[in-house]
């Protein structure tokens, strides 16, 4: 890792590790690239209709079929088809379940990781398949907007029953943050929480049902299952992809005569205009993933670097947000634009519910003094009952 300027390394006894800056990185520019261990969609997007690759998220509707469906407008028409990035000659299928695949390639990458221990084994939904009621069970209990899903832990554990070598499997899986409790304020993960506690038995139970232990048993005992959901709560990336938003980029970067630029803008507004009346803030193909070296990166409230997915697959790059200099930590901001821009109290309360640590940042630190009484509005938009 060394030579590609940045190095995982102690950063102090409190945060433990770090990404570290090797060299020195510009303005915007790409940090890294990585493609996650595993990865799932959201399991209530996929039975909304959100057409993804099953093993890389990319969509599978092309950019007219993806407006057409969001907007509720079957007769809409979008101009500069080419735009479109969805290449539907490649998309492909599990010849044993129908799954759906981007490419022979994400086909084979899946069976290869876990899709062989998963397959369903039949083109018709079996409803008492273990899998699916596993599936049906979690939707039950975690209604969107979806922060994790079940059907990640099950790709964990068939991921270590495919591997030829068990052990390297699960060291991969160990390495990443599974404590389900911030020790300093006693705060259970907030998939962990005192409402979920009998649900937590059941899917562990029906998970064993499921799924051959034999390979990771720790993970299927109560306090082992509890450290994987906080493995997947608190490590989890979020993952969208959009058939339309990669249309609109890539059209907007076209040069065209101004009176058709203003065609295409006020269509485009127009459009998502009508997605808002439809599907509110629902745009994309969701889910989430793991990543070995994203998960090393720590939080700033006040971030130097930011994750993005600039080819609409799962495939993640972090880019500089200012220059960093040699020796400098890389910090990405955990909580999303606007939650960073809360008080200092409902920052730490996000955080220590879903990522079980106390910011200690150098904007946090500066707000110390800060008045503790946050909003109403505060309080109620960032702290999330649905998960």
């Amino acid at each position: 890792m060394a030579n590609q300027g940045y190095q995982v390394q102690k950063i102090n006894e409190e945060k433990g590790k770090g990404l570290v800056a090797l060299r020195h990185f510009k303005e915007g520019e790409i940090i890294l690239e990585e493609k996650p261990v595993v990865c799932c969609q959201f399991s209530w997007n996929q039975d909304y209709r959100y057409l993804a690759c099953d093993n890389c998220l990319t969509p599978l509707e092309d950019a007219e079929e993806n407006a057409r469906r969001l907007s509720g407008k079957n007769d809409l028409v979008l101009v500069c088809s080419d735009c479109c990035e969805t290449q539907k000659d490649l998309i492909t299928e599990c010849p044993a379940c129908g799954v759906k695949y981007c490419s022979n390639e994400c086909l084979t990458e899946a069976s290869q990781k876990y899709h062989k221990t998963l397959c369903l084994q039949s083109r018709e939904k079996n409803e008492n398949h273990p899998l699916v009621q596993l599936k049906e069970t979690w939707k039950q209990m975690h209604y969107p907007p979806e922060t994790a899903t079940i059907m990640l832990l099950a790709r964990m554990v068939a991921f270590v029953n495919q591997a030829e070598d068990k052990a390297s499997a699960l060291s991969i899986f160990n390495q990443f943050c599974h404590r389900t409790v911030n020790e300093d304020q006693e705060i259970a993960h907030n998939l962990l929480g005192e409402k979920f506690v009998g649900q937590i038995d059941v899917l562990r139970q029906m998970m064993e049902s499921a799924l051959d232990k034999e390979n990771a048993p720790y993970w299927f005992t109560p306090d082992g299952f509890r450290s994987l959901l906080a493995l997947v709560g608190t490590n989890g990336q979020g993952i969208g992809t959009s058939a339309f938003s990669r249309w609109v980029k890539n059209v907007s970067a076209l040069e065209m005569p101004q009176d058709m630029r203003m065609r295409i803008d006020k269509l485009i507004d127009r459009v998502y205009d009508d997605m808002d009346e439809v599907v509110g803030t629902f745009l994309n193909n969701e889910g989430s993933g793991l990543y070995t070296l994203q998960s090393s990166i720590n939080h700033s409230c006040s971030p130097n670097a930011i994750v993005e997915f600039p080819y609409s697959n799962s495939t993640l790059v972090v880019k500089s947000l200012r220059d960093i200099q040699p020796g400098e930590e890389i910090c990405i901001g955990y909580l999303d634009e606007c939650e960073l821009e809360r008080s200092r109290v409902s920052r730490q309360k996000m955080l220590s519910s879903l990522y079980l640590f106390v910011c200690r940042c150098d904007k946090c630190l500066q707000q110390a003094d800060d008045n503790d009484v946050t909003s109403e509005e505060d309080v109620c938009d960032g702290m999330s009952d649905s998960e």
